[in-house]
């Protein structure tokens, strides 16, 4: 077998079965109506579509984990029910809530999972990425709602976010950046 057994040649050129498979659904709801010849159609014009216009193969850098993904989902939804708690105290509490800038410093140097971090950290109320350095792998983080200097305590949330971010999402090259020092 060829490795790609989802994407056979046709005069050469490779069809990917599950663009075709789409691109026959999006036929058949355009015509709105069901029909032998309207799949037939759908799926010569996927075909024609598809073996005319390829794709260049895309790999988004993200592999899911299932049980790592859970872990993830269970942690951050506990953040979210502590955090909303923490900004909705300080809404009703008179006075400016405690607010800081801190940096933190990731280990990873993936894209796809930078994305997904600033994503997470965005989504919790209380936070907010405020500026990215890439290059630099350092994240600015708005921090609402910590009283006193919550630098340490920030940076260890992220980079326990980052370990479960990774874990959930990674490649095996991603994981293994994050275990050399």
């Amino acid at each position: 077998m060829n490795g790609r057994p989802l994407a056979p040649r046709v005069l050469g050129r490779r069809v990917p079965l599950p663009l075709v498979a789409w691109l026959t659904l999006v036929w058949v709801t355009l015509w709105g109506d069901i029909s032998p010849a309207n799949v037939l159609g759908g799926i010569a014009a996927g075909t024609v579509v598809s073996w005319l216009l390829p794709l260049p193969a895309l790999d988004p850098g993200i592999r899911a984990r299932p049980v790592a993904l859970a872990r993830f989902l269970l942690y951050f939804g506990w953040d979210l029910v502590i955090s909303t708690a923490r900004v909705v105290f300080y809404v009703f509490r008179p006075g400016p809530p405690p607010a800081q800038l801190i940096r933190v410093q990731l280990r990873t140097s993936s894209e796809p999972m930078t994305v997904l971090i600033m994503t997470a950290l965005s989504n919790v109320p209380g936070s907010i990425v405020v500026d990215a350095y890439l290059a630099e792998r350092c994240l600015m983080l708005h921090v609402l709602g910590i009283p006193g200097d919550a630098t340490e305590k920030v940076r260890g949330d992220v980079t326990a976010l980052e370990s479960r971010v990774v874990a959930a999402f990674g490649t095996r090259a991603d994981q293994e950046e994050l275990r050399t020092p």
